[in-house]
């Protein structure tokens, strides 16, 4: 699976637990629209109370709901554990296809975030809380802010959190944020990809540079580079099909003109880096510069045998936008636009005749002569 589709799954992934809040939000006002105020509740027990007087009960049947202050039922009792979560809401598990799910519900029993997780656990990040949910079904992590809405539009593999630092970390990158009173900052990105063989990445530690981005941006833009270069090498169009250009043709392959060369392989990629352009439309523009080795195999004259040169040439690619959405590639080139190709090489020329230096040929000389001199 390339980067591209598991980005796509991502993104479904995010549309799937909305489809899931929505189907699960309807059953559950069907429900209580047809069962108000015909169940008598029995509260065996108390657990425990929020700031406000809510309190969670047990029922006979040993299931949780949730009374209000006048002890008035406010979210029926028919879930496996209940927690109070802030906010109005509440952590809950229910059984589903047979396993032990946890989601969460408000106050007035709707559903706020779908019985998808395995678990969901609060965590402290600096002075907020966050909920770290697990995908029961590929191990999955979201992250939820206090009001159970998904902080980034992507899934994660793992979430860590020291302090007031947190570390995402996806197929594609890993991403650190600072939370503070006002929310996230993001300081460091570590992004990599894969073309035609070759792997590569780069680092942004800018802060300036990362106010305007986040990590989907990042990596649609990583993902576009790898897939121009394929491009540039092969000239296969569907390579860059779906990368958004505005409709223009802006995308050259690499030494389109030269009728000498018979083959094009990228042997590796040694650098990357990442920069904001200058723009005169009011929207920010990056730029992802790459050095490409690259293994150019050509006919060399009159030679019968085709020649092979090697050397690294650099590619630019210029985006402009302000988030996943928006963004369009304006610009993807390589500046040179011939090798440089080795001087034919002459006939070899004779060898000089090797002389010994004076030194030498006395020495020789003295030892050929008889001892008596003669």
């Amino acid at each position: 699976m390339n980067k591209h589709i598991r980005r796509v799954a991502s993104v479904l992934f995010i549309v799937v637990i909305l489809l899931a809040i929505a189907i699960t939000r309807f059953y559950s006002n069907t429900s209580k629209s047809t069962s108000h105020g015909t169940v008598k509740t029995d509260i065996e027990r108390r657990i425990e109370s929020d700031k406000s007087g809510n309190c969670i009960f047990e029922d006979g049947n040993g299931l949780y709901g949730v009374l209000d202050p006048s002890d008035r039922v406010i979210v029926q009792p028919e879930w496996l554990e209940l927690s109070f979560a802030g906010q109005g809401r509440c952590i809950a598990s229910k059984r589903v296809g047979g396993n032990v799910m946890k989601g969460c519900v408000d106050y007035e029993g709707n559903i706020a975030v779908p019985f998808i997780y395995r678990n969901i656990t609060p965590r402290s990040a600096g002075s907020q809380t966050l909920y770290i949910a697990e995908s029961a079904s590929d191990d999955s992590v979201v992250v939820y802010d206090t009001e159970f809405v998904p902080m980034f539009r992507k899934v994660w593999t793992t979430c860590n959190i020291a302090g007031d630092t947190i570390s995402l970390k996806s197929s594609s990158g890993t991403y650190t944020y600072i939370v503070g009173d006002n929310g996230m900052s993001f300081i460091n990105a570590a992004v990599s990809g894969e073309t035609l063989g070759c792997t590569y990445s780069f680092t942004i530690r800018s802060k300036p540079l990362l106010e305007g981005l986040d990590p989907a941006m990042l990596e649609y833009m990583s993902s576009a580079v790898g897939r121009y270069l394929a491009f540039a090498f092969t000239g296969d169009g569907s390579y860059v099909q779906d990368i958004r250009t505005g409709g223009r043709p802006v995308f050259t392959k690499l030494f389109p003109d030269e009728d000498e060369i018979i083959a094009k392989k990228l042997a590796g990629i040694k650098s990357v880096s990442f920069y904001m352009v200058n723009s005169d439309d009011g929207v920010p523009h990056y730029a992802v510069s790459v050095s490409a080795d690259t293994e150019i195999t050509y006919n060399a004259g009159d030679s019968d045998q085709p020649a092979k040169l090697r050397d690294d040439y650099k590619a630019t690619v210029e985006f402009s936008g302000s988030s996943e959405n928006d963004l369009m590639a304006v610009k993807g080139d390589f500046p040179v636009k011939k090798p440089e190709y080795p001087e034919p090489e002459t006939e070899a020329e004779t060898e000089p005749v090797q002389v010994p230096d004076e030194g030498a040929y006395q020495e020789n000389y003295q030892e050929q002569l008889p001892e008596d001199g003669q």
